[in-house]
């Protein structure tokens, strides 16, 4: 197995592609009682549109499939669901579908065997019968009323559909009650034999293991299947601007909730770790706890509480965005680009990006003490091609100029948007 270590924090990581194509990795933590396994597909949301590598047939599928797909894995032709049987073994297992992929996942800390027996079975196993997908559609159909009640949901929602015009990360990971209406077992199948191959397959394995014991183990109980070409995904082309620069819902919230977003238009893989760890940086020094603009909108009772931050970036899509809870949110708004616009004129403060750049590392750093929080993050970035441990091995590389670079490029006004969700006037 190849060996992946970062010497900073003292980890390691094994990992082998197998003949077959599928990458396992496995992080050895020793003395660790829980163990932690995600096996993911590359198939999310956005792949709504591809070829087929053994048939070469062009294949557009209902929005929400990835998601549908993943609530189906589980039912066994006996009549059993492989979820309840874990759950019975006292193993936490789970599923979750974003919009680059698909995973199921286990934590115990005994009957790992038996876990990993069930799991390695129902996601090489698929049962789909007319019946059991009409069933499906109607649980699904809740879960999708569901989230169009939900403010923070319509809030991100809405904020995407500022940012992009065709893109498909603009659309429900859910689908929509029309969308999955479409939904059968042949085109289940088809994204099932596609996708759910082990060539575009990753699993991830933390805990208190001996990696190539735990190598052969997996290897005996995989499916042999015979190899396939690439898959070919259609994608709309990019987009170089916006599509609005803001949107507005009123629904069920007693105080205004704002989610402010830059589209990231220079999305490009070179750097991308870096892009992001300056990105980290930038935001907390902009909004983060301990900025002047926090504490100022906070005793001005602008600010309700401390902003969400994030960076969201695939081969597809790249976006910031800042969220929170305000009675005035176009303040807030005005207050973030007025930030900006001085740190753009006057530079960082090399003291203060100093003690952001350590906070930021410091949170890298205890990602590393919880085994689920290791095997998710690296199954995530994996699928964004991205290496873990780079996120610690390239920090060094983050200076303040080049920061202020990427305060430059990405924070522009014309690539800003503003998400509000406002209380029901009736």
């Amino acid at each position: 197995m190849k060996v992946i270590e970062s010497l900073k924090i003292k980890e390691k990581a094994y990992v082998e592609v197998l003949e077959n194509g599928l990458t396992v990795i496995i992080i050895p933590k020793k003395n660790t009682k829980k163990k932690y396994i995600i096996w993911g597909t590359h198939f999310g949301s956005i792949d709504n549109r591809f070829i087929m590598p053994k048939t070469g047939e062009e294949v557009f599928i209902p929005d929400g499939v990835a998601h549908f797909l993943e609530h189906k894995m589980f039912e066994q032709p006996n009549g059993t669901n492989s979820l309840d049987t874990l759950m019975a073994l006292g193993i936490d297992a789970n599923a979750y579908t974003t919009n680059d992929h698909t995973a199921y996942l286990f934590e115990c800390t005994n009957h790992f065997e038996e876990g990993l027996n069930e799991l390695m079975d129902y996601v090489q196993h698929p049962y789909f019968t007319d019946e059991n997908v009409e069933k499906e559609k109607g649980i699904i159909g809740q879960e999708i009323n569901m989230y169009d009640d939900d403010p923070s949901w319509k809030l991100y929602i809405n904020a995407l559909d500022c940012m992009y015009k065709e893109n498909p990360i603009k659309l429900d990971i859910a689908g929509t009650i029309e969308s999955i209406s479409k939904i059968t077992p042949d085109v289940l199948y088809k994204c099932y034999n596609t996708f759910y191959h082990p060539s575009n397959m990753t699993m991830v394995v933390c805990g208190d293991f001996v990696p190539e014991n735990l190598l052969q183990e997996i290897k005996k109980r995989l499916v042999n299947k015979e190899n396939q070409g690439e898959i070919k995904r259609i994608y709309p082309p990019k987009e170089e601007k916006i599509n609005k620069p803001f949107a507005s819902a009123q629904m069920e919230v007693s105080t205004p909730i704002f989610m402010i977003g830059y589209k990231d238009i220079e999305n490009k893989k070179e750097q991308r770790v870096k892009k992001h760890i300056a990105i980290e940086i930038l935001l907390n020094m902009i909004i983060g706890k301990s900025s002047s603009l926090y504490a100022k909108l906070y005793k001005e009772g602008l600010l309700l509480s401390e902003p969400s931050l994030d960076y969201e970036f695939s081969d597809e899509y790249a976006h910031v965005l800042i969220s929170g809870t305000s009675k005035e949110p176009k303040k807030i708004e005005e207050g973030i680009l007025n930030a900006i616009n001085e740190m753009k004129q006057n530079g960082l403060n090399e003291e203060h990006f100093e003690r952001i750049r350590r906070k930021v590392y410091g949170d890298y750093a205890i990602e590393y003490n919880n085994v689920g929080d290791i095997a998710r993050m690296f199954l995530a970035d994996s699928m964004k091609s991205v290496q873990s441990f780079d996120y610690i091995e390239q920090f060094e590389t983050v200076t303040k100029e080049y920061a202020e670079e990427v305060l430059k490029d990405i924070f522009k006004e014309e690539n800003e948007v503003l998400s509000i969700i406002e209380p029901n006037k009736n």
